[in-house]
């Protein structure tokens, strides 16, 4: 398969502490990818450097090369507002916003200039099927994002990242802020939307990794340690330290 995002020597810097320490990874087209390792290994702070939300944070300094389709991410001029609806974010917390269901997902193409309302209607409701949320919202579509369940928020979250068709979703712990049913309707979303879009997930969950992930990269340190087809990961790692993490020695 064709790869979408590739990344080389990738160093960050919090001020004088460097969090990564030359990452590189490749992400294949259409793949769902987990990102594994204990609290503070850098998962997440990887993860942010692919949309580029590290770049909220003061005082960090990002070396290396992050390429999107061979463009590179960190070019002087690039369009962070188009990075960041070709390459979409799912947050750990449910964040929608504090608005009708309808508008949280209808936000970015409004943002993006849609106007057609049978455009707008087609898309959330499309967008909200592949969250597998539209059974239980369809009726409700100009509710409150906010006064539906914290699972149900987080589904509605990854339709607002869906409604503009982006070539990447990011997930951050995504299931973590929720109960083992909310989680499993998630990862059903994931697998079912597997064949339109490439995912990159951090998660703490190993079961999680083994069920619903083509490969994974184990972090440990701001360092990555191994990166293989999951299969062989959770079932024969090649670095003893994978499989002192994997069997619950640490973290």
């Amino acid at each position: 398969m064709p790869k979408i995002i590739t990344s080389k020597d990738v160093h960050l810097s919090y001020g004088p502490k460097e969090a990564l320490h030359g990452i590189s990874l490749d992400f294949e087209e259409h793949d769902i990818t987990a990102l594994i390792g204990p609290s503070g290994c850098g998962k997440s702070t990887y993860l942010r450097c692919l949309n580029r939300m590290n770049d909220l944070i003061k005082g960090v300094t990002i070396t290396g090369s992050m390429k999107l389709e061979d463009e590179d991410i960190y070019a002087p001029g690039t369009d962070i507002v188009d990075l960041r609806k070709r390459v979409g974010m799912v947050f750990q917390q449910p964040n929608p916003f504090p608005f009708s269901v309808y508008e949280n997902v209808a936000y970015g193409l409004r943002l993006a200039g849609e106007k057609d309302k049978h455009v707008l209607d087609e898309r959330v409701e499309t967008s909200l099927k592949q969250a597998a949320i539209w059974d239980e919202v369809k009726d409700h579509l100009y509710d409150n994002a906010l006064s539906f369940s914290g699972g149900q928020q987080q589904r509605i979250c990854v339709a607002r990242v869906l409604a503009v068709q982006p070539e990447v979703v990011l997930l951050d712990e995504p299931t973590s802020a929720l109960d083992p049913i909310s989680s499993a309707k998630i990862e059903d979303t994931l697998l079912n939307i597997r064949d339109q879009y490439t995912i990159i997930i951090v998660t703490h969950n190993m079961q999680q990794a083994s069920r619903i992930s083509d490969k994974t990269a184990f972090l440990l340190n701001g360092d990555l340690v191994e990166f293989s087809k999951t299969e062989k990961m959770f079932i024969h790692p090649d670095d003893e330290k994978t499989s002192d993490y994997l069997n619950g020695k640490f973290g």
